[in-house]
């Protein structure tokens, strides 16, 4: 596994998005709609919105039945389509207990944002859809 980091939320079209994650010198670039795009930028920007969002609801859930977002993991791509996974712990007795979830990796991207939690590519996923600098042209949607 790689560990990466979100380089941010850029539009990538004329009504198309994507969430750029970052992992070494390469770049994963993940197609979202305008929702997920703005849901992401409230994550890293810190900012709140006046109503729990979605991302927002299901943390909360998290963490008050006793849990803690560990990581994410986007660690499959087929046929176009990528595949992640959040990884949910909770303490019971002092035992550790590890929780997984198939999820969408923008969701997966939207929560981790709002955690800081260690988000991580599989290799094989940056070796088959990963980009150089070179190869992608970033506009972030905040500006």
């Amino acid at each position: 596994m790689l560990d990466a980091r979100v380089k941010g939320v850029g539009q990538a079209g004329e009504d198309a998005y994507a969430v750029v994650v970052e992992a070494g010198d390469r770049y994963l670039p993940v197609m979202i709609t305008a929702d997920q795009a703005r849901s992401i930028q409230l994550g890293l920007s810190g900012e709140r919105f006046e109503r729990p969002l979605t991302h927002d609801l299901l943390l909360t859930a998290i963490n008050e039945m006793g849990g803690a977002l560990d990581r994410i993991v986007v660690d499959d791509l087929m046929n176009g389509t990528f595949f992640a996974k959040l990884h949910v712990e909770r303490y019971a007795d002092g035992e550790r207990e590890e929780f997984v979830f198939d999820c969408r990796p923008s969701d997966a991207v939207a929560i981790a944002v709002r955690t800081e939690c260690d988000i991580e590519i599989s290799e094989e996923v940056m070796e088959e859809a990963g980009r150089t600098e070179d190869e992608i042209e970033f506009r972030d949607i905040s500006d």
